[in-house]
Protein backbone atom coordinates (compact mmCIF):
# COMPACT_ATOMS: atom_id res chain seq x y z
CA UNK A 1 0.00 0.00 0.00
CA UNK A 2 1.20 3.68 -0.50
CA UNK A 3 1.57 4.06 3.14
CA UNK A 4 3.72 1.06 4.05
CA UNK A 5 6.81 2.68 2.16
CA UNK A 6 6.64 0.83 -1.08
CA UNK A 7 5.57 3.73 -2.72
CA UNK A 8 7.18 6.82 -0.93
CA UNK A 9 6.58 9.63 -3.88
CA UNK A 10 2.66 8.57 -3.52
CA UNK A 11 1.58 10.61 -0.39
CA UNK A 12 3.73 13.86 -1.61
CA UNK A 13 1.54 13.68 -4.57
CA UNK A 14 -1.81 13.52 -2.45
CA UNK A 15 -0.32 16.67 -0.80
CA UNK A 16 0.76 18.32 -4.17
CA UNK A 17 -3.15 17.47 -5.30
CA UNK A 18 -4.66 18.82 -2.24
CA UNK A 19 -2.38 22.25 -2.23
CA UNK A 20 -3.72 22.43 -5.88
CA UNK A 21 -7.35 22.28 -4.99
CA UNK A 22 -6.65 25.15 -2.58
CA UNK A 23 -4.87 27.18 -4.92
CA UNK A 24 -8.12 26.77 -7.21
CA UNK A 25 -10.50 27.32 -4.76
CA UNK A 26 -8.39 30.84 -4.07
CA UNK A 27 -8.54 31.86 -7.00
CA UNK A 28 -12.43 31.14 -7.03
CA UNK A 29 -12.98 33.16 -4.52
CA UNK A 30 -11.20 36.13 -5.77
CA UNK A 31 -6.88 35.91 -5.44
CA UNK A 32 -5.47 36.70 -2.77
CA UNK A 33 -7.90 40.25 -2.83
CA UNK A 34 -10.44 38.23 -2.19
CA UNK A 35 -8.88 36.20 -0.05
CA UNK A 36 -8.20 39.15 2.61
CA UNK A 37 -11.45 40.55 1.68
CA UNK A 38 -13.25 37.49 3.37
CA UNK A 39 -11.21 38.22 6.71
CA UNK A 40 -11.89 41.49 6.84
CA UNK A 41 -15.36 41.39 6.33
CA UNK A 42 -15.79 38.28 9.25
CA UNK A 43 -13.72 40.83 11.48
CA UNK A 44 -16.18 43.51 10.45
CA UNK A 45 -18.76 41.26 11.74
CA UNK A 46 -17.72 40.66 14.44
CA UNK A 47 -17.02 44.71 15.12
CA UNK A 48 -20.62 45.31 14.67
CA UNK A 49 -21.49 43.01 17.60
CA UNK A 50 -18.77 44.19 19.69
CA UNK A 51 -20.22 47.67 19.05
CA UNK A 52 -23.40 47.06 19.72
CA UNK A 53 -22.21 44.66 23.14
CA UNK A 54 -19.85 46.96 24.53
CA UNK A 55 -20.65 46.82 28.05
CA UNK A 56 -19.34 42.72 28.27
CA UNK A 57 -17.62 42.37 25.41
CA UNK A 58 -14.49 43.76 23.83
CA UNK A 59 -11.47 43.60 21.46
CA UNK A 60 -7.97 42.37 23.06
CA UNK A 61 -6.06 44.08 20.68
CA UNK A 62 -7.61 47.68 21.43
CA UNK A 63 -6.10 49.21 18.58
CA UNK A 64 -7.91 48.64 15.67
CA UNK A 65 -4.53 49.60 13.97
CA UNK A 66 -3.06 46.24 15.36
CA UNK A 67 -6.22 43.93 15.51
CA UNK A 68 -5.79 40.62 13.58
CA UNK A 69 -8.96 40.28 10.51
CA UNK A 70 -7.95 36.26 11.10
CA UNK A 71 -7.54 35.32 15.13
CA UNK A 72 -9.45 37.73 16.39
CA UNK A 73 -9.56 37.93 19.89
CA UNK A 74 -12.01 39.12 22.76
CA UNK A 75 -12.20 40.05 26.32
CA UNK A 76 -15.34 39.20 28.25
CA UNK A 77 -16.70 40.93 31.33
CA UNK A 78 -16.22 37.46 32.74
CA UNK A 79 -13.77 35.50 35.21
CA UNK A 80 -11.25 33.01 33.54
CA UNK A 81 -13.55 30.61 35.09
CA UNK A 82 -16.66 31.80 33.68
CA UNK A 83 -15.01 32.29 30.11
CA UNK A 84 -13.72 28.34 30.37
CA UNK A 85 -17.49 27.66 31.10
CA UNK A 86 -18.73 29.78 28.06
CA UNK A 87 -16.31 28.20 26.12
CA UNK A 88 -17.53 24.66 26.84
CA UNK A 89 -20.94 25.53 26.80
CA UNK A 90 -20.42 26.39 23.18
CA UNK A 91 -18.99 23.23 22.37
CA UNK A 92 -21.29 21.53 23.95
CA UNK A 93 -23.77 22.90 22.08
CA UNK A 94 -22.11 22.21 18.72
CA UNK A 95 -21.54 26.15 17.95
CA UNK A 96 -17.76 26.72 18.09
CA UNK A 97 -14.88 24.30 19.14
CA UNK A 98 -11.65 25.37 20.22
CA UNK A 99 -12.63 29.25 21.09
CA UNK A 100 -10.70 29.20 24.49
CA UNK A 101 -7.97 32.25 24.29
CA UNK A 102 -4.39 31.14 24.35
CA UNK A 103 -2.83 29.88 27.59
CA UNK A 104 -0.30 32.91 28.02
CA UNK A 105 -2.89 35.19 26.69
CA UNK A 106 -5.28 37.60 29.30
CA UNK A 107 -8.57 34.98 29.84
CA UNK A 108 -10.23 35.80 26.49
CA UNK A 109 -11.50 34.01 23.57
CA UNK A 110 -10.21 33.74 19.82
CA UNK A 111 -12.51 33.28 16.64
CA UNK A 112 -10.68 31.59 13.20
CA UNK A 113 -12.14 34.47 10.91
CA UNK A 114 -9.83 33.52 7.91
CA UNK A 115 -10.93 32.98 4.38
CA UNK A 116 -11.80 29.51 5.08
CA UNK A 117 -14.65 30.72 7.19
CA UNK A 118 -18.12 32.06 5.46
CA UNK A 119 -18.86 35.20 7.05
CA UNK A 120 -22.95 34.29 7.78
CA UNK A 121 -20.93 31.30 9.78
CA UNK A 122 -19.74 34.80 11.51
CA UNK A 123 -22.67 36.34 11.93
CA UNK A 124 -24.94 33.26 12.95
CA UNK A 125 -22.23 32.75 16.11
CA UNK A 126 -22.67 36.41 17.46
CA UNK A 127 -25.95 35.64 19.21
CA UNK A 128 -24.57 32.41 20.35
CA UNK A 129 -21.89 34.50 21.97
CA UNK A 130 -24.42 36.78 23.92
CA UNK A 131 -26.64 33.57 24.97
CA UNK A 132 -23.46 31.99 26.69
CA UNK A 133 -22.54 35.09 28.51
CA UNK A 134 -25.89 35.15 30.05
CA UNK A 135 -25.77 31.93 30.35
CA UNK A 136 -22.91 31.94 32.19
CA UNK A 137 -23.46 35.01 34.26
CA UNK A 138 -26.30 33.99 35.81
Amino acid sequence: GIFKGATINTPSMLAVEDYIGALEWSKSVGGVEGLIKISQDNLKAIEDFVAENSSWISFLAEDPAIRSSTSVCLKLDLTPEQIKSLVSLLESEHVAYDIGGYRDAPPSIRIWCGSTVETEDVKALMPWLKWAFEEVKK
